[in-house]
């Protein structure tokens, strides 16, 4: 696991939560909130493997669940079985492709908010939930689902910005001759 990787990723998690509680205006222009964390979540499973991932779910859980009306620390079993289930089938998923990482953060953008309404209704809170629950759902699904490849490439844009490339060692060379024997 990349060090910077992880402190970009948790940077991000941290601004993206503070600007979903205070810029209002995605809000009131489509009627729902999209949220960041479930395609990020999906990223850092992707690349960087189950560390990262629940690091992630961890952490920007806890800042979500602070600056929202939810119970502290609802947010985050979702966000980690996400990143679990990523985790597990990340052999199987075209990481490098935009569609599969498209399709994957669809996915988790889904499966985040069913699975938190259904911890809330478990834990007994009263929840709001009407027609147009299903139209916020959606909102947040596709937006979260187009965030994902956007990950990618911020990342790795990033990445290659702030790290340096390895330089091969100009004394192992591949054509190099080897004598054995006596």
């Amino acid at each position: 696991m990349n060090s910077l990787n992880t402190i970009l990723v948790l940077a991000t998690a941290y601004l993206g939560v503070f600007l979903e509680s205070t810029f209002t205006g995605v809000r009131n222009l489509l009627g729902a909130q999209p949220d960041i964390l479930p395609g990020l979540v999906a990223y850092a499973s992707l690349t960087s493997g189950l560390g990262l991932g629940t690091l992630t779910a961890v952490a920007g859980g806890l800042w979500l669940d602070c600056l929202s009306a939810n119970p502290p620390g609802i947010s985050i079993l979702p966000l980690f079985a996400v990143g679990l289930v990523i985790e597990r089938y990340r052999g199987l998923i075209l990481r490098d492709q935009a569609y599969a990482q498209f399709l994957t953060g669809l996915g988790a953008s889904a499966a985040v908010p069913a699975f938190t309404l259904l911890l809330l209704l478990n834990a007994s809170r009263n929840v709001l939930i009407g027609w147009d629950s299903l139209w916020q759902w959606l909102v947040m699904t596709l937006i979260g689902g187009a965030l994902t490849p956007c990950w990618f490439l911020f990342f790795g844009w990033l990445l290659r910005t702030l790290s340096y490339e390895a330089m091969p060692d100009p004394t192992a060379r591949s054509n190099r001759e080897i004598k054995r024997g006596r």
